[in-house]
């Protein structure tokens, strides 16, 4: 063999081993790793919404760019019919057989035995209105990550027993993805008994898959981690001056210094008398943190609550924000701020920081 013949033959064994590589090293499908369950692009997801048996969490951007969060409960079903004490007309109404005393059969017409049926229970209640509130950084994090929607295995078409074993069978969990317009939809279960950790989700082409650990519990948390509970969204160094108002009495404070160096606090009329007691005062309103989170035009329980001091922050001459605390009907604190979409609630120990507000803003 000449030496051309021996270099064509080296050539071929070597693409022969090349493609015996690239085959062994391919992923049959099935096999774990990432593939698409639904090719969704960032621009065109409107809305993403999960279900279960009992309520809704729904993450969706407006058109001004703002994410939001949608929480809901779903109507309860209503009770069972009662039946009747005996479970309608027993024997007829008429008594069976002759008596005792030889007398005819008597018909009878207790409620006990006469099919009269008990009235009707009481329908549940409706649910409360849904609560449309401002998404977190977390709730940005899951909205990107399910555009498009990974899983961790494709498992392809299985039969309806597999279906039924695997809990997707009439499941009340979903996931809809609103995209340009369009719904689609995923069926959500986890195997009775099995721990819900890697869920799988049924596609409306009769497709399955594996998904990640990651995408339901922030659905199923959704109060807890996606909704934004910051007061403000500028920061403390931001601010140098700041004003206190309680009803008819106003005082405005200036600010120097920045954290984590030393801050001072003092009157706007004497700038270089530091005014520690105005300091920790407002050191401990900047910090509160609300417990509940109302609704984007919820009004807490009983109307809108009455304000009982307020404190607008500037820089320079730009107004910056503002924080309006505000007595509920049952004594309960509530706040308003520029950020918030509506009331949020305090805990019920605001009691001292709304009294010394009245100093605060008299300079008594």
């Amino acid at each position: 063999m000449n030496a051309r013949g021996v270099a064509l033959q080296g050539g071929l064994a070597a693409l022969g081993l090349l493609a015996a590589l690239l085959t062994w090293q391919r992923e049959p499908e099935g096999m774990p790793g990432e593939v698409t369950v639904l090719d969704i692009s960032k621009r065109a997801l409107q809305r993403v919404r999960y279900d279960d048996a009992t309520r809704f969490v729904e993450v969706f951007r407006e058109q001004d760019g703002e994410l939001w969060v949608r929480l809901g409960d779903k109507p309860k079903p209503p009770p069972p019919p009662a039946a009747a004490a005996d479970g309608g007309v027993g024997d007829g109404g008429v008594a069976s057989g002759p008596t005792d005393a030889g007398t005819a059969p008597v018909a009878t017409t207790g409620a006990g035995d006469a099919g009269v049926a008990a009235a009707p229970p009481a329908p549940p209640p409706p649910p409360p209105p849904p609560r449309e509130l401002r998404a977190n950084q977390t709730a940005e994090t899951l909205f990107g990550r399910l555009a498009p929607l990974k899983g961790t295995r494709a498992l392809g078409d299985l039969d309806a027993k597999k279906l039924e074993e695997l809990g997707l069978v009439n499941s009340p969990r979903k996931l809809t993805f609103t995209v340009d317009g369009r719904e689609q939809v995923l069926t959500i279960a986890a195997p009775a008994g099995a721990a819900w950790g890697s869920p799988y989700a049924l596609r409306e082409d009769n497709k399955v898959f594996l998904l990640g650990s990651a995408v339901l519990p922030d659905f199923e948390g959704g109060m807890n981690r996606l909704v934004d509970r910051r007061l403000h969204t500028f920061e403390e160094s931001e601010y140098d001056s700041f004003t206190v108002t309680q009803g008819k009495s106003s005082r405005a404070f200036v600010v120097s210094g920045k954290p984590p160096k030393a801050v001072t606090v003092a009157p706007q009329t004497a700038p270089d008398k530091p005014d520690e007691f105005v300091h920790n005062w407002h050191d401990r309103i900047w910090r509160m943190l609300p417990v509940d989170v109302l609704g984007r035009g919820e009004e807490p329980p009983g109307g809108a609550p009455e304000e009982v001091f307020r404190v607008d922050y500037r820089k320079g001459t730009q107004a910056l924000g503002y924080l309006s605390v505000a007595r509920g009907e049952k004594g309960e604190f509530y706040a308003k701020t520029e950020h918030t979409a509506g009331w949020v609630r305090f805990h019920s120990g605001l009691e001292t920081v709304v009294n010394e507000a009245v100093k605060v803003a008299s300079g008594t």
